[in-house]
């Protein structure tokens, strides 16, 4: 085991004391494997071939959970499963070598590489191998990418996706645009799931059109579970190991934001399958319905909350498509489930490979921004974000990412990469929606994929705010966030940065959407005056010549061209002073005007 002295303290002792006891003398394995940190299944190959064939490298790098601000239940939702999946591991027998160091990923596998080298481990020859999974996240790949040249690492492929690159070019093309519904039809098809003799159950491939209805309290939501340790299918570790890194986190990650409630977050596999029996219980007979529903009480509602387990494949994507299609939930729920999995995760996956993480659009290359942004933490906190280690301690400077990430601005829009409004890190903007949603992300690490779409990402694209800024900041805030998802679903879905790459319109509307679809509006201080209808005519004028051969906006256009002159000054001039009371940590004021 091996310990950087910059991690020194309880918890990391006692984890990697726990690996020793848990499997004192485990057998010198014919090949080692580095795993990913969202690779976390002994059933994922190779390793389901057993603790003889294969040993386990694992590593914590705080240089990785360091480059942006990241939400303290992210950083200890991470390490709780990564350090619970290797005592799974020792206990199955498989020998395990775990680094946890404030250091890159791959200085420390490099290091550990040699100590393997000297011990023999890795062959008769010097400079040895082990073998790696390809990482699913870009960061990854790019940093691991001299240990691959250099024969280091030998790789193998990604085996938790349901899809392979060449299932998507046959149903899709090999250059953009590309359509989701295209994809999703075809893995249907492929893979027979919720098919009837060659055609869909039910008769349509989507029930997108049925699952819009509000909900108003009734049936009722189902609690969140909690994840104590204290279940008698829980390992003896569990309850220990979560106390020790809610130590670990609030000792080395003190200055990060968020909350941190550690026994909201499943981490033994006992506590996935629990999650995952009560999502198909508890949530999906009622989730297809109110799919889009918003409520300020439940900030789940019906949803299986099941995307971080599925992401660090704790639960696999193949079981849980196979579950949901199998379970006695409604077609609708049924339906929605598995597009949501088989369809658009695997799609986005896709596309944000392709385009090297939207680097790469319609007309070839896209901006790069130079360095990370910070999501707008600066302008919340007043200073840089600068991350101290255990006690405050200076860290010595880490490889920097070798960008920060695409730019890409096919609608108006702010192009400095580090500038959001202090409301989308707490402060408070007097709108409802934003605030009741920004909370519950600070409170939970999380939120459903309707408030992401409809509350933050429509007020960012109304408001014309940075979407690389923007992008960073739910990398920052969610616990399932992987710059593979988020970026195809900030970037090209959420804002329309990406033009008709991977969508076709941008997903903003005006307030009849919340006032219909949620509670959020009730009550709200801004409500009289609330600028978000004019913002969204605003968008449509601002971004008229962009949008104007898009089918799908030809009516939103229409309408909005036969508003008066002095209507659009007034949709400009209060969406332009809603951007600026925001973008200056005030409240949204003004003089409210109809529709």
């Amino acid at each position: 085991m091996t310990l950087d002295p910059l991690c020194d303290h309880p918890a990391t002792h006692a984890h990697l004391a726990r690996l020793a006891a848990l499997n004192p003398a485990p057998p010198a394995p014919a090949r080692w494997l580095y795993a990913p940190y969202d690779q976390l299944s002994l059933a994922l190959a190779p390793l389901d071939e057993g603790p003889a064939e294969w040993g386990l490298l694992l590593i914590e790098s705080g240089a990785l959970e360091r480059q942006l601000p990241f939400h303290k239940q992210r950083v200890g939702a991470l390490a709780l499963n990564q350090r619970a999946f290797a005592c799974e591991a020792a206990a199955a027998g498989y020998a395990v070598r775990y680094v946890i160091t404030e250091g890159d990923v791959a200085s420390a596998l490099g290091a550990l590489l040699d100590e393997l080298d000297d011990l023999g481990a890795l062959g008769a020859l010097r400079g040895g191998a082990a073998w790696a999974r390809e990482p699913a996240e870009r960061r990854l790949r790019v940093a691991l990418a001299p240990l691959l040249a250099a024969g280091r690492l030998r790789p193998l492929p990604h085996p938790g996706w349901l899809t392979t690159p060449e299932d998507f070019e046959r149903a899709v093309g090999a250059a953009p645009p590309w359509r989701m519904d295209a994809f999703y039809r075809a893995q249907r098809r492929r893979t027979g799931l919720l098919m009837e003799g060659g055609r869909p159950e039910g008769g349509r491939w989507s029930l997108d059109a049925d699952n819009r209805r509000p909900w108003r309290g009734d049936p009722p939501a189902p609690d969140a579970p909690r994840f104590e340790g204290d279940d008698p299918l829980d390992p003896p570790w569990l309850a220990p190991l979560r106390a020790e890194v809610t130590a670990w986190v609030e000792d080395s990650y003190a200055d990060h934001p968020g909350a941190l409630d550690l026994a909201a977050v499943p981490a033994a596999a006992s506590e996935h399958e629990r999650l995952w029996a009560w999502a198909l219980a508890r949530c999906l007979p009622e989730f297809g319905p109110y799919e889009d529903a918003i409520s300020a009480e439940h900030s789940g509602l019906f949803h299986t909350r099941v995307s971080l387990s599925v992401n660090l494949h704790r639960l696999l994507p193949a079981r849980v498509v196979r579950d949901a299609a199998a379970c006695g939930a409604p077609l609708a729920s049924r339906e929605g489930f598995v597009r949501q999995v088989l369809g658009w995760r695997e799609f986005v996956r896709h596309v944000h490979l392709r385009t090297d993480g939207h680097r790469r659009g319609l007309e070839g290359s896209a901006a790069v921004a130079a360095a990370q942004g910070d999501g707008g933490y600066e302008g919340w906190r007043g200073a840089p974000w600068r991350p101290r280690g255990l006690g405050g301690a200076p860290l010595p400077p880490a490889p920097p990412p070798p960008d920060g990430g695409a730019l890409p601005l096919h609608l108006a829009a702010d192009p400095t990469p580090a500038r959001l409004p202090p409301a989308f890190w707490g402060a408070p903007s007097g709108l409802r929606c934003l605030d009741v949603v920004v909370a519950g992300v600070w409170r939970e690490g999380w939120s459903h994929h309707i408030t992401r779409l409809m509350v933050l990402c429509n007020w960012g694209g109304l408001l014309g705010l940075s979407p690389r800024a923007l992008a960073d900041w739910f990398y920052a805030a969610y616990i399932d966030a992987f710059d593979w998802v988020v970026e195809p679903n900030v970037l090209g879905m959420g804002l329309f940065a990406t033009g008709p790459v991977m969508s076709t319109k941008p997903y903003t509307s005006g307030s009849a959407y919340l006032e219909r679809m949620s509670d959020l509006c009730e009550g709200c201080a801004a409500r009289a005056a609330c600028p978000m209808t004019a913002a969204y005519w605003d968008h449509l004028a601002r971004n008229e010549e962009a949008l104007r051969a898009n089918p799908r906006l030809s009516l939103p256009l229409a309408s909005m061209r036969a508003r008066s002159p002095a209507r659009k000054a007034a949709d400009r001039a209060d969406t332009e002073r809603a951007r600026a009371l925001l973008l200056a940590g005030e409240r949204v004021a003004g003089e409210g005007r109809d529709a």
